[in-house]
Formats: C-alpha cells, sequence, structure tokens
C-alpha cells in the first residue's frame, strides 16, 4: 500500500534566515523519552539530574544539514544529519569540552536564527534515536590575523527520520536538571 501524501505546499514569505543560533547537548544516554506527535517534540525527559549544556555559536559559522539516502532497489530510506559547530579560541577548557563531545554519542537540539515573522526562533532535534558522533574534526590556529583560531566540528549521525521541531515551550526545561 502506498503511503497517502496529506498536503500540498505553498510559497512562504522570504523571511528565513540560515544558519544556527545556538545548540544545546546532552549525552543520548541520559536522555529518558521524547514525545513526539506529528513532527513536533513537545517533552523531553532527561535522567535524574542531567541537563543540556547550551553552546551560544558565531552567526554565519554554523550549520545542521541532512541527507535523504534511498535505495530503490532494496526498498529502503534513511536521513544522513550532519550538525557542524564552530568554537573560537583554542584553549584548556574548550579543548576540554571537544575531547569530551568526541567521546560520547550526543542529542542536540539545533535553534535556527529567526524562522519566521514574529522572530520566534525554529528549533529542531538531531541524533533523536541513533545518536550523534564526532568521527572527524579539526582545531586550527589559523595564518592570517583575520583567521579563526578554534574548532570546527561536524557531528554525524543516520536517524530513520528527518529530524522533529522542537516546541518553543520544551527549549525553556533544556537547561534545567532532569528530576
Amino acid at each position: 500500500m502506498p503511503c497517502v501524501l496529506t498536503q500540498g505546499f505553498a510559497l512562504d514569505c522570504r523571511e528565513g534566515i540560515g544558519g544556527l543560533k545556538e545548540v544545546y547537548v546532552i549525552e543520548l544516554a541520559n536522555v529518558a523519552t521524547v514525545t513526539e506527535s506529528s513532527g513536533t517534540v513537545s517533552a523531553i525527559t532527561k535522567s535524574v539530574g542531567k541537563r543540556f549544556w547550551k553552546y551560544s555559536l558565531v552567526r554565519e559559522t554554523a550549520s545542521a544539514v541532512e541527507t535523504i539516502n534511498g535505495n530503490t532497489q532494496n526498498g529502503t530510506i534513511f536521513y544522513d544529519q550532519t550538525v557542524t559547530v564552530v568554537l573560537n579560541r583554542r584553549q584548556a577548557s574548550v579543548r576540554n569540552e571537544v575531547i569530551l563531545l568526541a567521546k560520547n554519542f550526543l542529542m542536540m537540539v539545533g535553534v535556527e536564527n529567526q524562522q519566521s515573522a514574529s522572530g520566534i526562533n525554529r528549533a529542531f532535534l538531531y541524533g533523536r534515536r541513533q545518536g550523534l558522533q564526532l568521527l572527524t574534526g579539526e582545531s586550527t590556529t589559523g595564518t592570517a590575523w583575520g583567521d579563526r583560531n578554534g574548532y570546527s566540528l561536524p557531528f554525524n549521525g543516520k536517524e530513520e527520520e528527518l529530524a522533529p521541531e522542537v516546541a518553543y515551550a520544551v527549549l525553556a526545561t533544556l537547561e534545567t536538571p532532569g528530576v
């Protein structure tokens, strides 16, 4: 039985702005449940005492990309997710955090720059079931005075579905430790 389409698509106003403003990061093992319906996350329950950590990002440096991968012969489809985080300034505290990020399977909530006329940022959940991993990355001093001195970190994952949107009210709960 074919999958039934449910809606069309109309052009919207040209007011979307690219890039990630911030990401919230937690170890995948520290998320107890994710409540989702029709592509929107309405709750994320964290393990006791665990929380998402907020990483504020320099504008026009970070992004999230999802690539659709299908195979007609095998009847399969999956989605590659890449969230690239750029952190400026090479220093011990950032280095130590990068090492911890590389050792974990992670879940991230990426907050996009203002995507609506009301100025409300949109957020999406990456690595929901399988997690994201830091498999490669770069730490660079730069060469010229205007070059980046810092880290470029692409977190990669594969999921069964595209990233669901995270309800705006959920963002306010991410940094609160689970009970």
